[in-house]
């Protein structure tokens, strides 16, 4: 029997990244929070060099602000992040959405394997999971438009969108329950060949976000 070949461990300043960018975008840290190089070299088991390499790669990524000598602040969702990231989902997915009636078979069926994910994801309290599979539902149907610009436009909104995401369920506790009628709405209209009440659908559901009061 051949035995099994370890992986090679990520560099030390990519598994602080990924440790400190999933904690941002889940609200383990939450807005206002000051991060200190030691105790994230502590919680990851690195010396301190990749600890701050990874965080300036944070801070231009717009999701922390650092500190010399103090540390890295995680930065809040604002206010004009909320209605520059909306206005933009809007011009992109609204023209996606009509683009892509009549929808094909395998949108569809991707479409609804998400919404399954979502339902999964609700069901057992994963929000930060279900976040990622709303966002999915949403990027399959800009995919499916066909324009590689916008896609590429749209997948640069991605963490943003998450963070948001997750910020607004824990802001609007139905929003999950709101959020799954809404994608089953929009994809009944898909199926039904409506370009126009998709449209309006995907108005609707997006610019809820606005809702969302941000928080130091």
């Amino acid at each position: 029997m051949t035995p099994a070949v370890a992986r090679p461990k990520a560099p030390a300043a990519e598994r602080v990244y990924l440790h400190v960018k999933k904690a941002v975008l889940d609200r383990t840290y939450e807005g206002g929070t000051l991060l200190t190089e030691g105790d994230l070299a502590e919680a990851v088991g690195v010396s301190r060099t990749p600890v701050r390499e990874a965080l300036l790669r944070l801070e231009a990524e717009g999701l922390l602000k650092l500190y010399p000598k103090k540390g890295a602040l995680v930065t809040t969702v604002s206010a004009q992040e909320i209605a520059d990231v909306v206005e933009t989902r809007l011009l992109v997915e609204e023209h996606a959405v009509r683009k892509v009636v009549p929808a094909p078979a395998r949108l569809l069926d991707r479409l609804e394997g998400l919404l399954h994910e979502q339902r999964d994801r609700a069901g057992a309290g994963d929000l930060a999971g279900f976040a990622v599979a709303d966002r999915a539902f949403h990027a399959a149907i800009v995919r499916a438009a066909g324009n590689r610009i916008l896609e590429q436009l749209y997948d640069q909104l991605r963490d943003r969108q998450l963070r948001m995401g997750v910020a607004v369920m824990h802001a609007e506790p139905d929003r999950v329950s709101r959020s799954l009628e809404e994608h089953t709405e929009i994809l009944g209209s898909l199926r039904d060949g409506d370009a126009v009440t998709a449209a309006e659908q995907v108005r609707r559901h997006v610019s809820r976000v606005r809702t969302l009061v941000a928080r130091p």
